[in-house]
């Protein structure tokens, strides 16, 4: 298999497709350590996210930077879709039957 060094769409370089582009700055998110009382941000990549088959089984969590606690919260619809958005990663969790 070969590359080839020609774009994929006649006149069109890697450079010109993303001209004009800014840099992002990554998401942070705001949250709470229910344990030390501890207000800070976090990273996408800070947060873990679970989606279970009802609202009780949908949560996301992360460790307090502060007090080092596991900390473990609900997440409904609105939360689901902005840390989705915001690319924390997912874990889909399969109901037992």
């Amino acid at each position: 298999m070969t590359e080839s060094a020609r774009p994929a769409v006649p006149g069109i370089t890697a450079a010109s497709a993303f001209a004009g582009m800014r840099r992002v700055s990554p998401v942070v998110f705001k949250a709470g350590c229910p344990d030390c009382r501890g207000r800070f941000e976090l990273a996408a990549s800070a947060l873990r996210l679970a989606i279970g088959a009802t609202s009780r089984t949908t949560f996301y969590s992360f460790t307090c930077p502060e007090c080092g606690s596991a900390v473990r919260k609900p997440a409904g619809e609105r939360v689901v879709e902005l840390l989705t958005g915001g690319g924390v990663r997912t874990l889909r969790l399969h109901p037992t039957v």
